[in-house]
This record gives C-alpha cells, structure tokens and sequence, in this order.
C-alpha cells in the first residue's frame, strides 16, 4: 500500500486524479478528486459548490478559449451515491443512473477525450450507499484513437485505512503518457481537514489547480467535504 500523499509528492503532473476508500476508522467513505494543469485555458479554473456536489468554472471568464474539455461537473450525489469523473461523463453516469442502469453501462457509451495527441483518458468512479465502490479508465490503444480501452475496477466492501487512486496521466510528458495498470492501493489517514491539506501540499506547485475531497458516514448519509483552489476561494 503507498502513502497517498507521498505518492503524489513524486509526481509532478499525475493530471486529473481521483481516490476512493474507508477512513481508518471504518466509518465514512472518502472521495478525492484533484485537477492540474498546463495550458492557459486548463489552468483558467476553479471548483464551486452546486445543488449536488461541485463544478468548474473559469476563474477569469475573458480568458476561457474552449470550454468543451475544462468545464463539468466533477461530482455529483444522488440517493446517497457519490460519482466523481474527470468530464462530463458524470452526467452520463446520472442519467444512467436515474434510467435503472448502471455505471459500467453508462460508460460504454463513452470514450477517451478528442484531443489528440494526447487522446486524455476519461477516469470515473462510484461510491455506493454502503461505501463500496468503482473505478474506470477509457484510453486509446497505444495512442491509437481507432480504439477505446475500457477496463473496470470493483471493490465490493471497503476497508478501512484502504483507497485506490486512479489519474489521467503516469507523469510529465510531451505528451504525457496515459495511467497504466490497476488503480493504485493507497493509504487513507487522518482526519478531513489533515487529509485534503496533505494531499493538496503534495501536488506540484506549478501545475495544481483545485481539490475536492468529500467524506459520508455510511450508517446516517451525513456529509463534509473540502474544497481548495488555487486561484479565487477556497471553502
């Protein structure tokens, strides 16, 4: 098992990454989502609050050059489910959701980002009611747009102190190189406010933006959550 936060601290562009697990105590299920940037448009971004979870926006409107790829919603909750997704896949997951499907239905509709070279992975996950959860990632072939690669990820009963942390990208690149292997297993400790500020203090500096981290109790729904940005409010 890594240290999530040590895990993050050498990794200077991991992109848009997104953890799911069990606090140590057993009690609430955790969701972390962060997004980096590099370009002018990725790094013209903040988190705010909705109705039912978060979204971004630009943080200085006059600069937003292509709002397709950078404005979403992250994370939204319905009848106690957390979804959290790197586009606007979340949606797709909802209305899924809402029609009686499921997650891994909704995402074999979709695929990869149109943005080649790079063709940026789409990574999404699902917390259940009962804090177990899922993790997916759809990349092209080797770079190859001609095919989507879908693989998915169950966890049926959490454990406590256990996470698994999946991102768009391995590391820095030109361009960088899509997330490989399963999602990682990795350490979650302390309480909300210690966690969300060690995983914000390990992302590279120069390339972070904003984080969400959310926390449930399982037994009663009740809610927290943590949002940092970089750039405007942080909450």
């Amino acid at each position: 098992m890594n240290d999530l936060v040590e895990h993050l601290r050498h990794n200077p562009y991991p992109g848009r990454g997104i953890a799911l697990g069990m606090s140590e105590d057993g009690y609430r299920s955790i969701a972390v989502y962060f997004i980096m940037g590099r370009s002018e448009n990725s790094r013209n971004r903040v988190f705010e609050r909705t109705d039912d979870g978060i979204r971004t926006k630009a943080f200085d409107p006059a600069k937003l050059t292509d709002p397709s790829l950078v404005i979403y919603n992250p994370v939204r909750v319905l009848d106690g489910r957390t979804i959290v997704t790197n586009g606007d896949q979340t949606d797709t997951i909802r209305d899924f959701l809402l029609n009686g499907q499921d997650f891994r239905d909704a995402l074999l509709t979709r695929e990869f980002e149109p943005d080649p070279p790079i063709y940026t992975p789409r990574v999404s996950g699902l917390i259940e009611s009962n804090g177990s959860y899922k993790l997916s990632i759809l990349k092209s072939a080797d770079s190859n747009p001609a095919c989507c690669v879908r693989s998915f990820f169950e966890y049926s009963a959490p454990i406590p102190g256990l996470g698994h942390f999946i991102s768009t990208y391995q590391t820095d690149g030109n361009p960088p190189p899509s997330f490989a292997g399963e999602p990682v297993a990795v350490k979650i400790s302390g309480d909300l406010q210690r966690f969300a500020h060690g995983v914000w203090d390990a992302l590279n500096n120069d390339n972070k933006l904003s984080l969400y981290v959310r926390e449930t109790v399982v037994a009663t729904g009740e809610s927290s959550d943590i949002i940092i940005n970089k750039n405007g409010a942080s909450e």
